[in-house]
């Protein structure tokens, strides 16, 4: 069960899914990054990038999948109270996840949000920056994420990807929360197979290899994540 990606699909990925189920879903997942960590990943992220990138003074962050825009909320606070200057936008497919963002939108928040396919929506914004993609490519298959990988790489586009660690601890840990804890029902059903869609270190790093990419980190993170950031330059410290 834990030797490949599973390709079942997730309830989330349907097309005809209820607005008061997506939102429950959308509701729990925040609250998810919240307290395992997973804001505090992409944050840390940032700032190995910004580091690493300390002439760059200016950034345009695209969030892509961005479901109920909670990273890009998170960003927009940190941002605030580090000082950092910072331009955020949310790209999804789907239509109620973007109404859902906006009825959460600070009425003093310069977060952005767009339906659109991100191929498309990057092509039309060509100072973008870096592109996040958080607990988005376990929802892809590998094709589809090299795919992403060659398209940002094309467009001179740092990817940051937090996402999934595929294990047995993870797999348990989560059913046994969302059993318990959880009362989305998208939520019960989704987050095991999450698990089972996510990655092994090595397989981000064969993926990768499939690329043009040279320039590239996998760290492994707390609550079975990993973070990878990956460079279109070549000769850029990493």
């Amino acid at each position: 069960m834990f030797k490949e990606r599973s390709e079942k699909k997730e309830l989330l990925d349907l097309e005809d899914i209820d607005v008061i189920d997506l939102q429950s879903n959308l509701d729990e997942l925040d609250v998810i990054n919240k307290y395992l960590g997973g804001h505090k990943i992409s944050i840390a992220g940032l700032r190995t990038i910004f580091k690493k990138r300390s002439d760059h003074e200016h950034w345009h962050i695209a969030d892509i999948g961005c479901g109920g825009g909670d990273s890009l909320r998170a960003f927009e606070r940190w941002a605030l109270q580090s000082g950092m200057d910072i331009r955020l936008s949310g790209v999804d497919l789907k239509a109620d996840c973007i109404e859902y963002c906006n009825q959460f939108k600070n009425v003093r928040s310069e977060i952005q949000y767009y339906q659109n396919d991100y191929k498309i929506w990057l092509e039309e914004n060509p100072d973008v920056d870096i592109v996040h993609a958080a607990l988005f490519c376990h929802h892809l298959s590998d094709d589809q994420i090299i795919d992403l990988i060659s398209f940002c790489l094309e467009r001179k586009v740092i990817l940051m990807i937090n996402d999934l660690e595929r294990n047995p601890a993870a797999y348990y840990s989560i059913k046994v929360l969302t059993r318990f804890f959880s009362r989305s029902h998208l939520v019960r059903h989704d987050a095991p197979l999450s698990v089972l869609r996510g990655f092994r270190k090595k397989e981000w790093d064969r993926l990768i290899r499939r690329t043009e990419a040279t320039n590239y980190k996998i760290y492994n993170k707390w609550a079975f994540r990993h973070l990878v950031i990956i460079y279109p330059d070549s000769n850029a410290a990493i």
